[in-house]
């Protein structure tokens, strides 16, 4: 009782009207919940080979979901920018985000070498912007040029690499049209990431010319349409797949 009381004080405190980056972290974290529930129950009702995909995509919006509960409430308490969580966030759910490109491709010839490949690029993208938005903040253009590094790695194989070969060489609409929504996703869904972090105050290329805040709402809702967009593009191809056997 005492627990909830004292949530109930930072939502009436700190959730006033205007305060719409509070407004999108309480959307975010539900949101990402509910799409969690979703797709661990619907992963039961697909085929074997299809549940491990839905399981991950449940784990990518469960994740999330946790870690939005946090940065709520840091953001109740502080009012400013949950940087720390959010990527610890990223750096669990980014490689993930990338398994899914593996485990749809797996039955078209996919290796593991891919999967290590994909998953090296996004820490190698997340573990530099970490570093160049906090630890080396002064010189973060040049730990994001580093950052960008991985985040081509993860382009090129989805646009140009091994992955979109076997989705080209695969022959199956619903999977070609599944991967090219994916990759959408990656390259301008993605976009957002790198565009505040040219934003950090001070050493940021773009440094003064979007408000923190603004940037906060961009990425949660970014966060819940990318994540959640993610899942439901698997949904869907799990679900073509099922009907088509049928």
């Amino acid at each position: 009782m005492e627990m909830f009381s004292s949530f109930q004080t930072i939502m009436l405190t700190v959730l006033q009207p205007g305060d719409y980056v509070g407004f999108t972290f309480f959307i975010g974290s539900m949101a990402m919940m509910a799409a969690s529930v979703f797709f661990f129950i619907e992963m039961w009702n697909q085929d074997g080979k299809w549940r491990t995909s839905m399981l991950v995509s449940g784990l990518i919006t469960f994740i999330a979901a946790v870690h939005y509960f946090y940065m709520r409430d840091f953001w109740a308490t502080n009012g400013t920018s949950p940087t720390e969580f959010r990527y610890i966030d990223w750096i669990l759910t980014v490689p993930l985000m990338c398994v899914e490109f593996y485990l749809i491709l797996k039955a078209f010839g996919a290796k593991q070498s891919l999967l290590w490949k994909m998953i090296f690029y996004s820490l190698w993208m997340l573990v530099a912007g970490y570093l160049g938005e906090t630890v080396f903040r002064d010189n973060s253009p040049i730990w994001g040029i580093i950052s960008t590094i991985g985040y081509v790695g993860i382009l090129y194989e989805v646009w140009l690499g091994s992955a979109k070969k076997l989705a080209n060489n695969s022959n199956d609409p619903a999977l070609q049209s599944a991967f090219s929504a994916l990759g959408w996703f990656v390259l301008v869904g993605w976009a957002i990431y790198p565009i505040g972090y040219m934003a950090i105050e001070g050493s940021g290329w773009l440094s003064g010319v979007l408000n923190p805040k603004s940037l906060d709402i961009i990425y949660n809702i970014g966060d819940a349409i990318n994540k959640i967009g993610f899942g439901l593009v698997i949904y869907s191809l799990a679900v073509s797949k099922k009907s088509a056997v049928a």
